[in-house]
């Protein structure tokens, strides 16, 4: 690929949007894995798509309805506090067919949205503008601020409950406020990765770095250097080859946890 592409405003706009996600997302993915609720990613990016496809609909702006829609989903999450893991999964995958049957039923009855549909599941980032850049960037900025706040509190939450609870403290504001930035991140990034494109970058990265890592920090670091340099090959790669963005970037993410697979239990076997 011709270096100089980059530079050009119709693909160096895009290209920055969706690099604040591949920075984003993994980080973002790491609680997630850590809690064990990776699969409540793919239901808010699932129910984002549906409510941005209402949204249009009601002659509403997407982004909004997209927030609304994976607000709604990460608020309902906890109903389910304090259930198993198993009942947490059910609810998890009762959000996720909810929101690909309400998206499936509009773009097969409406043809307004049927292209716009497909752009959301497969991605649109190369028609990406610079609402969606200033939206990413402030995205970000805000989310490691309030990371920072909460990331404490959500540690303590999982490895020490007792002693939080023996400080009479809870990690109940913590696991809410960090479960709608997750939202709002995966409403964002559908607009233009698509569901599975955004999938891919909070699930992949966290899988890869969680092998490899010695300790948390270290697991922060390596998949968010994961993404982003997967990202980069994917963007480069699509643009050389004509190829859509999210797809490649899917199967590059999967080739590589493949591959962190087989290299570890290589590892370990010497």
């Amino acid at each position: 690929m011709n270096p100089a592409l980059l530079l050009d405003p119709l693909f160096a706009g895009p290209f920055l949007t969706g690099l604040m996600f591949a920075m984003l997302l993994p980080l973002l993915g790491c609680y997630l894995r850590l809690r064990g609720e990776w699969l409540a990613a793919l239901a808010f990016a699932q129910t984002a798509a549906a409510g941005s496809l209402l949204a249009m609909l009601a002659g509403l702006p997407m982004v909004f309805g997209g927030l609304a829609a994976a607000g709604l989903a990460g608020s309902l999450k906890h109903a389910f506090d304090g259930s198993s893991h198993t009942t947490q999964g059910a609810a998890y995958g009762l959000l996720l067919l909810l929101g690909w049957a309400a998206s499936v039923l509009m773009v097969s009855n409406l043809p307004l949205a049927e292209r716009i549909g497909q752009a959301l599941f497969d991605g649109q980032l190369y028609f990406t503008d610079q609402s969606h850049l200033i939206s990413a960037a402030a995205l970000a900025l805000a989310s490691l601020f309030v990371m920072r706040l909460l990331s404490q509190r959500l540690l303590l939450a999982h490895f020490f409950p007792d002693f939080l609870r023996a400080r009479g403290l809870s990690g109940r504001r913590a696991q809410i406020g960090f479960d709608l930035l997750v939202a709002g991140a995966l409403a964002l990034a559908t607009m233009s990765l698509g569901v599975m494109g955004a999938f891919a970058l909070i699930f992949v990265p966290p899988l890869v770095a969680f092998a490899w890592g010695g300790g948390w920090r270290q697991c922060l670091l390596l998949a968010t250097a994961t993404g982003v340099a997967i990202y980069v090959l994917a963007f480069a790669l699509a643009l050389s080859l004509d190829q859509p963005f999210s797809p490649l970037c899917g199967l590059l993410l999967v080739a590589f946890a493949v591959l962190s697979g087989v290299l570890r239990r290589l590892s370990a076997g010497r």
